[in-house]
């Protein structure tokens, strides 16, 4: 297996960072547009996609800033993936920072499906 890169994208959010953060970090929120449903256990998310699960643990959370998930499946101790909220105090502007990984060859296909699960967030959110 080669190791993973890590990569950033930003995508800007019309939102506020309190209302973006719920959509972010809570189950009810992650299962409108992040996956078909988000249950969870303790400090374990579990993500369902047409009846798949998969599983995520809660790794660090500050409110209405950024949530860091790592999955269970990942053998690869490094890597994990994050929502940042970023909030220019001059612009007002508000964008979703997405950390994540992954290995050379599946770089574009692992952006490609944040840009559209993002695509997902903004619709819900009434954001252009």
């Amino acid at each position: 297996m080669s190791e993973k890169i890590k990569y950033e994208i930003e995508f800007p959010i019309q939102a506020s960072e309190k209302l973006l953060f719920q959509y972010i970090s809570s189950p009810s929120g992650l299962s409108e547009w992040f996956a078909d449903n988000v249950n969870y256990r303790g400090e374990v998310f579990i993500f369902i996609w047409d009846g798949a699960e998969e599983s995520a643990k809660l790794l660090s959370k500050k409110n209405n800033e950024k949530i860091r998930f790592k999955w269970l499946e990942d053998d690869q101790s490094n890597s994990y993936f994050e929502f940042r909220i970023q909030f220019d105090d001059i612009t007002k502007d508000v964008s979703l920072i997405v950390t994540d990984f992954a290995e050379e060859d599946e770089m574009e296909e692992s952006k490609m499906l944040w840009t559209n699960q993002i695509s997902d967030l903004k619709k819900i959110l009434g954001s252009s």
